[in-house]
């Protein structure tokens, strides 16, 4: 599955909000999400462009591994493979004992708004500031769901350019 998404910063999330309403899209579940990404011992992730994540979230928690990111347009693509985790604490220890190494943490609340086979999320990431997120899950036709994200972004008033890095690399070019 390839996860299509285009990323932007939101200086007043409330205007995003009101035009997903004036369009009839509700919120349809708000969480907050922590994510601690992991380095590999064989292979540099920050120069493969991949990554692994255990994620917590109030669903509970994820494993996941995203290949390396492919510009689509004016968005980006990247392999990804998600795997229902019963204990965060102990894949964490097992990743730990495995040489794997804690990278940095991720924290944000995250708005999901669902439109269709379309996710748009704000996310307001502690020491980023606000985002908004357009994603597409599809097999195959990345062109096209990139096309798609360009119209909605357009339709929500998004006229930033799109951001291709992601939040973990922003938040480690701060440090």
């Amino acid at each position: 599955m390839l996860e299509v998404e285009a990323k932007f910063a939101v200086p007043d999330p409330g205007e995003v909000r009101a035009r997903l309403n004036r369009q009839e899209v509700r919120m349809t579940r708000r969480q907050r999400e922590h994510d601690v990404y992991y380095n590999a011992p064989h292979r540099d992730f920050g120069k493969t462009d991949e990554a692994l994540r255990v994620r917590y979230d109030d669903t509970g928690v994820t494993a996941t591994y995203k290949g390396p990111k492919v510009r689509v347009g004016s968005a980006k693509a990247r392999e990804e493979f998600n795997l229902a985790v019963a204990s965060g604490e102990t894949l964490e220890e097992i990743l730990s004992r495995l040489g794997f190494r804690r990278a940095a943490t991720v924290s944000k609340t995250r708005e999901f708004y669902e439109m269709g086979d379309v996710t748009v999320t704000l996310d307001d990431v502690e020491g980023l500031g606000t985002f908004v997120e357009i994603e597409i899950l599809t097999e195959d036709d990345k062109e096209d769901a990139a096309d798609r994200i360009g119209e909605i972004a357009k339709g929500l008033g998004v006229d930033g350019p799109p951001i291709y890095t992601s939040y973990l690399e922003m938040l480690l070019s701060k440090r």
